[in-house]
């Protein structure tokens, strides 16, 4: 492909990508391999371009622009290298019309942006969630040792106990180490908020909302495989992911349970009142993981944030049902947001009396209201926010 050619595609892309937010379609990453899968000419340089140009484009771009071409045409401005691209040749865009204007830039939408002042994000932290995010893993330490673990590249230790850094691209999914289940692809925000569960051996677990297991896995190996953990969720496909990989790892899961939307309880019944600790890694906007899926920001509206905010606290009020007296309920979204964060938790405590905040036990975030909460800029982290909420 020719760097117009490029160009080009990049620009039908984005069209698609436009398209599938608009209609809360297909993500991004998807939407580029599927284009590339029906266009085997494009060689892995090309491919590498586009997914390039592609990107810089969503992360530039904070409203939805109006078409891939508006965006590259905003890529162009900044760009210097790009402008004269768009020549008119085979497989090129059009030359740039005199009254042509580009998308607009931005970290976001105006509503964002304000909801992300108002919960304390300034500029540099803000602007931290469009970054372009590192590759982290997780060493499984139910078979090796972050210590003692052979790799083919060498990465960087991180502060979370098993954690170590490779840069963003690098083929973990090819290493022998991973497909033997010795490491497993998790952000290092992640990590943390599954060692602020508190999980011990001995203890009745649940992952209330599972999806495909990452985190369960987690509290597999921090638990030492010596506790009884049950993994749920309504989604039967991500669900039906858990097994396999758990096989892989060496993770023992005594349950997994497929949800009812509206009627979890029936499922959840053998386990109510229960549970040493919860986990609600709830459902939410996903404004923490912009540096993966920038694209969010255009998938976004006030209605989904509405929407999601009721369901978080619907499932904290499941794993309320869960929890034994005296134990552990682990709130936690991948959102920057107050009303994902605190706000959930206020809500909580007015409609549970005599439950507690505790703080959270580990060495990463800041407190914001009664939890905490991680940024790229100040954890080197995907976003999220953590509360840890005890029983009476």
């Amino acid at each position: 492909m020719t760097p117009s050619a490029r160009v080009q595609a990049a620009i039908e892309l984005l069209d698609s990508i436009i398209e599938a937010a608009t209609a809360k379609a297909a993500p991004a990453d998807r939407l580029i391999s599927e284009y590339f899968k029906a266009r085997r000419y494009a060689g892995s340089k090309d491919r590498r371009a586009v997914r390039e140009l592609v990107y810089r484009a969503i992360r530039l771009c904070g409203p939805r622009p109006a078409s891939g071409r508006a965006a590259m045409l905003a890529v162009a401005k900044h760009d210097k290298e790009i402008a004269p691209l768009f020549d008119g040749s085979t497989h090129a865009p059009p030359a740039i019309g005199e009254n042509e204007k580009p998308a607009k830039t931005g970290i976001a939408v105006n509503w964002m942006m304000a909801k992300l002042t108002a919960s304390g994000l300034d500029g540099p932290t803000a602007g931290s969630l469009l970054d372009r995010a590192p590759l982290d893993i997780r060493v499984n330490a139910l078979k090796a040792d972050r210590a003692a673990i052979e790799l083919p590249e060498g990465g960087e230790n991180l502060s979370a106990p098993h954690a170590i850094r490779f840069p963003s691209g690098t083929n973990i999914d090819q290493w022998e180490a991973y497909r033997e289940g010795l490491i497993e692809i998790q952000d290092l925000g992640s990590q943390w908020v599954c060692e602020a569960v508190g999980a011990k051996a001995g203890e009745t677990i649940i992952d209330l909302c599972a999806g495909a297991g990452g985190k369960t896995l987690s509290l597999a190996a921090i638990t030492g495989n010596d506790a009884v953990i049950i993994a749920a969720d309504t989604d039967k496909r991500r669900l039906g992911n858990l097994a396999p990989r758990a096989a892989r790892a060496g993770a023992e899961i005594a349950h997994t349970v497929l949800l009812d939307p509206g009627r979890e309880m029936e499922a959840l019944e053998p386990w109510t009142a229960k549970a040493d600790r919860v986990l609600v890694d709830a459902p939410c906007s996903g404004s923490g993981t912009w540096r993966r899926n920038p694209e969010g920001r255009w998938r976004l509206d006030k209605t989904e944030l509405e929407r999601l905010t009721e369901l978080q606290d619907h499932v904290l009020n499941l794993g309320a049902q869960m929890v034994r007296p005296g134990g552990t309920l682990v709130f936690v979204t991948c959102s920057v947001f107050d009303e994902e964060g605190p706000w959930r938790v206020d809500a909580f405590l007015e409609r549970h009396p005599g439950w507690e905040a505790k703080p959270a036990e580990i060495a990463a975030g800041n407190k914001r209201g009664l939890g905490t909460r991680l940024t790229p800029l100040h954890d080197g982290a995907d976003g999220f926010f953590v509360a840890i909420l005890q029983s009476p």
